[in-house]
């Protein structure tokens, strides 16, 4: 068998073991977007705290976060295990193809993941806020986004899961969970930090900000946005770079 069609056949495997443990996934991926939505977007606009179409601002932030997070989550905490007390990855290592391309189909994988709990954020932003006011010509290009940001998120996953330690990987995405998403631009846009530039500067060095402004600004383009070539070029700057260093730090785990 040839290596690309071991390399699809892993991933239709992996594809396959989601959908049959699909229950758990889906309330993994949907409970804390759907709750950040429901709070920020429908709650605090009912009483009058939030602007009226700040959840119109809040539902594209909320769709980038799960592209980013989930495919990081799904990449990063399998590995650990696969690592760890489990020792799975041996039998993937044992595989006719590259140790490499082992690497390139778990962020793949978690990409897939990503993608699709993004996807689920749409109806979901649907029956939450009743109507949703999208600038359609733009949606090519928050699709495009929405997909560079969840290769982005496994890249970052990768690099995470490879590099650190299984007994510290609890206290890293402790340390970095709430970073992400709350420097991310997914409940704000980030032109608007102006008066704000130490925090814009941090909202900047996080590919996640990427994701949202261009959602964002293909999707809402009245709102202050980045310009969509910055957005596309950060993202896929940050998905090479991590990836290379997340294949790099996976190549030397698995071969210790």
């Amino acid at each position: 068998m040839s290596p690309v069609l071991v390399f699809f056949s892993v991933l239709r495997r992996d594809v396959f073991v989601t959908g049959r443990e699909l229950p758990s996934f889906l309330a993994q991926v949907l409970v804390q977007p759907v709750a950040l939505l429901f709070i920020f977007g429908k709650v605090l606009g009912e009483l009058g705290y939030a602007q009226p179409g700040y959840a119109q601002i809040l539902l594209p932030g909320m769709i980038a976060l799960n592209a980013f997070l989930v495919s990081l989550q799904n990449t990063s905490f399998p590995l650990v295990l696969d690592f760890s007390y489990s020792r799975e990855i041996e039998d993937r290592l044992l595989a006719p193809m590259p140790v490499a391309w082992v690497a390139v189909e778990k962020m793949l994988f978690g990409a897939l993941r990503g993608i699709f709990a993004a996807v689920l954020m749409v109806p979901m932003g649907v029956w939450m806020l009743g109507r949703i006011e999208w600038h359609l010509p733009g949606l090519p290009f928050a699709l495009l986004c929405m997909v560079l940001g969840a290769f982005a998120g496994a890249a970052v996953g990768m690099t995470v899961g490879a590099a650190v330690p299984p007994r510290r990987i609890n206290i890293m995405f402790s340390v970095i969970l709430a970073p992400l998403m709350f420097t991310g631009a997914t409940q704000f846009p980030w032109a608007e930090l102006d008066h704000l530039r130490w925090f814009q500067v941090i909202c900047a060095a996080n590919p996640l900000t990427y994701v949202s402004e261009g959602m964002r600004g293909a999707l809402l383009p009245g709102i202050p946005h980045m310009p969509a070539w910055v957005c596309l070029l950060a993202l896929l700057a940050a998905t090479g770079v991590f990836g290379l260093l997340g294949v790099r730090f996976f190549l030397r785990r698995a071969l210790d």
